[in-house]
C-alpha cells in the first residue's frame, strides 16, 4: 500500500517536473489557426527565384478562420487611391484598387497530416477565385503568429511566404 502511494507520488511529481504543457495534449492544426489573424508581410516568389513584395509598405489586412469551417480573407496596399465615390473613379483609380487588394471568402479543411488549409472560395474580388479551392501550407504556428505559403497566388507562378500575427 505504501509503495502504491510513493509510486503514485513519484508520477506526479514527474508530470509537474515537465516543461510547461508538455503533459497536455498537443492541440490541433485546426484549433491552432481558429480566430483572426493580422497581416504582417509577404515576399513572393516569381519561377525564375526573384523574390518580390507586392503590397508595398505597410499594407492592411486580415484573415479568419471561425471553429465551424468558415473564413474570410482581406489584403489591401496601404496607397489605395482615395476617391470620395466608388462609381465616379477613374480608370487608374479603378486598376490601382483591384490590382492592389483582394478579398475572398468560403469555408476550409485542414488536413492534419499534410499541415494544409484549403480554401473552397465561394466568392473573391479576383473572379478567377470564385469556385476553386485555394492551398495554404502552414509552414509554422504560434499561439501568436502563423507563417504560411501559398504556393499559387493570383499572379501566375507565383509563391508567397506570408507572415500574420494573432488579432488582439
Amino acid at each position: 500500500m505504501i509503495r502504491r502511494h510513493i509510486l503514485s507520488l513519484s508520477a506526479i511529481a514527474a508530470l509537474a517536473l515537465l516543461p510547461n504543457g508538455a503533459h497536455a495534449q498537443q492541440k490541433s492544426l485546426k484549433e491552432q489557426i481558429v480566430g483572426a489573424w493580422t497581416f504582417v508581410s509577404s515576399v513572393n516568389t516569381r519561377p525564375d527565384g526573384s523574390k518580390y513584395d507586392a503590397w508595398g509598405t505597410n499594407p492592411k489586412g486580415t484573415t479568419i478562420y471561425d471553429g465551424n469551417g468558415h473564413f474570410a480573407f482581406m489584403l489591401m496596399r496601404s496607397d489605395l487611391p482615395k476617391t470620395a465615390d466608388r462609381s465616379k473613379t477613374t480608370p487608374e483609380q479603378g486598376k490601382a484598387v483591384a490590382e492592389g487588394s483582394i478579398a475572398y471568402y468560403g469555408t476550409y479543411t485542414v488536413d492534419e497530416a499534410s499541415k494544409t488549409v484549403i480554401l473552397h472560395v465561394d466568392g473573391s474580388t479576383f473572379s478567377a477565385f470564385n469556385g476553386t479551392d485555394q492551398k495554404r501550407i502552414i509552414k509554422s504556428i504560434t499561439p501568436d503568429q502563423m507563417n504560411t505559403l501559398n504556393p499559387a497566388t493570383s499572379e501566375s507562378g507565383v509563391a508567397a511566404d506570408t507572415i500574420y500575427k494573432r488579432a488582439k
